[in-house]
């Protein structure tokens, strides 16, 4: 059997030390303003991203790995004797798996030696189904096997957020300038839940970010105990350090602390949700 390499887009916000010690290859997505071109976590980053945003008054576009670069990765991974299972931002939030199916289909022989899954989600809720594809590698799975175990859990994992100011999915053309005013006007901070490989507002507490943030905690404890405890992530673009302790206090009185993952959401996923965003990721059984 062959040896197995996981491989990911830059989307699944793992931390750094993440991708290294569990030996995570990571495609970086693009972050375009007009002609200004970077990659996603190589050359810039989401504090430097939300400078320029204040700069230039705009949002970046963002763009999926081609079919090329992903081409050029698998190549280099089969080439020295691996197997791969590749994972990243789900179809319908970008054109990426769709870019990795067509690598795949132009390598002699990849039929069998590489898995594409398509995770229908984003961000840390992509990167638990990452998690559990290096557990099974590391107990000796195959491609096939880490696929065909990872791919059952693609609709339990649950992902759902607080968005501190709606200026952002303003911008970006995901609320209307009505929405964004009584967003304003009332303090809403939503909350935004993956539903269907799609985002929804799931629910629009008023107040504080507190708020957003206790909407979670009641649906993690109404969760248990049907919540895989193999890791839980708290995934933030950018809050203070307060909310973060008020988060993670929070969650370690439901569950062994232990298992608590901290990250920082990318330049991708950043661009769309904004500054002061924080949410709660995890798996059901």
């Amino acid at each position: 059997m062959n040896k197995v390499k996981v491989i990911a887009d830059s989307t699944v916000d793992l931390n750094k030390d993440m991708y290294e010690s569990l030996d995570i290859a990571v495609l970086p997505l693009g972050v375009n303003f007009g002609e200004e071109v970077y990659q996603d976590g190589v050359t810039i980053g989401p504090d430097e991203l939300y400078k320029k945003v204040a700069e230039k008054g705009e949002l970046p576009h963002t763009a999926a790995a081609s079919p090329a670069a992903i081409e050029e990765e698998f190549r280099k991974y089969l080439d020295q004797g691996y197997d791969i299972v590749f994972t990243g931002i789900g179809g319908k939030f970008s054109t990426t798996i769709q870019n990795a199916n067509i690598a795949k289909n132009s390598i002699d022989g990849a039929e069998d030696r590489v898995y594409i899954l398509d995770s229908a989600n984003l961000s840390s809720g992509t990167g638990l189904l990452v998690l559990k594809m290096c557990k099974l590698r590391d107990e000796g799975k195959s491609a096939k096997e880490i696929y065909d175990t990872v791919l059952p859990l693609v609709p339990k994992v649950s992902s759902q957020f607080v968005v501190d100011s709606l200026d952002y999915l303003h911008k970006g053309g995901r609320c209307s300038g009505a929405t964004k005013l009584f967003g304003h006007l009332f303090h809403v901070h939503p909350v935004i839940k993956v539903v269907d490989g799609g985002m929804i507002v799931y629910k629009k507490p008023r107040g504080k970010l507190k708020a957003g943030i206790d909407e979670q905690i009641a649906e993690l404890k109404n969760d248990l105990p049907n919540v895989d405890m193999d890791n839980i992530m708290i995934t933030d673009s950018g809050v203070s350090e307060a909310d973060k302790k008020y988060f993670h206090d929070e969650v370690a009185k439901l569950v062994d602390p232990s298992i608590i993952r901290h990250t920082r959401a990318g330049c991708v996923v950043s661009c769309h949700c904004g500054p002061g965003t924080i949410g709660v990721l995890y798996i059901k059984k």
